[in-house]
């Protein structure tokens, strides 16, 4: 249950003086005054630049966030960019040239509309950022050992996407499990992204729900779902 552990984000499904009490404490773990600046997530491949402070700071009498996108963009230092998630993909971005970062949640809506494609172009139109210097890591979300799909999402990324076949790995009529791991990971490379500096995390959210949140393993189980939080920033 989120309320009995370091959930991090939800407010429709935790109280939120437990939230707020975890995000004290998670940063307790860094020297200085850090901001968390996130967004309401809604699966869309929409981006926000925090061009400064102020714009990171939440709004006073304002519970969560109020910004709607799914990926955030900024080079403003000590603001953390917060992106939450809980099956879905967590991508974090850095330059260490510029000195730009990015914090991207990609579902399969998210990446089957290119969103961090999007995030690494943006980067380069904002900042200058060149995609051969950025370095990435991708956190852990439903794996192509437990994420099955059905035939819309096939289809999906089939009209998007060629040689898209490799991503899926077909279980019964109409379903397969898809990997958004490597989906997120081809976009990348094909954005520039040298392979060797992406960083995947070999964990699934499904399998490992001992250490996770998923939403697709435990909200029938428990009607409730924390967030993981994964964060970028610079000092």
């Amino acid at each position: 249950m989120p309320e009995n552990s370091l959930n991090l984000a939800g407010f429709n499904e935790d109280a939120a003086e437990n939230i707020y009490e975890n995000r004290r404490r998670f940063l307790k773990l860094f020297e200085g005054n850090w901001t968390i600046t996130g967004c309401w997530q809604t699966h869309s491949a929409d981006l926000r630049v925090v061009h400064n402070e102020h714009e990171a700071q939440p709004k006073p009498d304002v519970l969560g966030d109020d910004q709607y996108c799914d990926a955030l963009i900024s080079n403003t230092p000590n603001i953390l960019l917060a992106v939450k998630t809980a099956d879905c993909v967590p991508i974090l971005i850095g330059d260490p040239i510029t000195r730009a970062f990015a914090a991207v949640h990609a579902g399969w809506r998210g990446t089957s509309a290119s969103i961090v494609t999007r995030a690494v172009q943006q980067l380069h139109h904002e900042y200058r950022a060149r995609a051969e210097d950025l370095i990435v890591a991708i956190g852990p979300a439903a794996k192509g050992c437990c994420y099955e799909v059905g035939s819309e999402v096939i289809r999906v990324f089939k009209e998007r996407f060629k040689h898209c076949e490799e991503l899926f790995l077909p279980t019964r009529d109409g379903h397969a499990r898809i990997d958004l791991h490597r989906a997120n990971r081809d976009q990348l490379v094909a954005s520039g992204v040298a392979a060797n500096k992406i960083q995947t995390a070999p964990l699934c959210t499904m399998e490992r729900t001992d250490l996770f949140f998923s939403y697709r393993r435990e909200k029938s189980r428990h009607g409730r779902v924390g967030r993981l939080m994964s964060i970028i920033g610079r000092r």
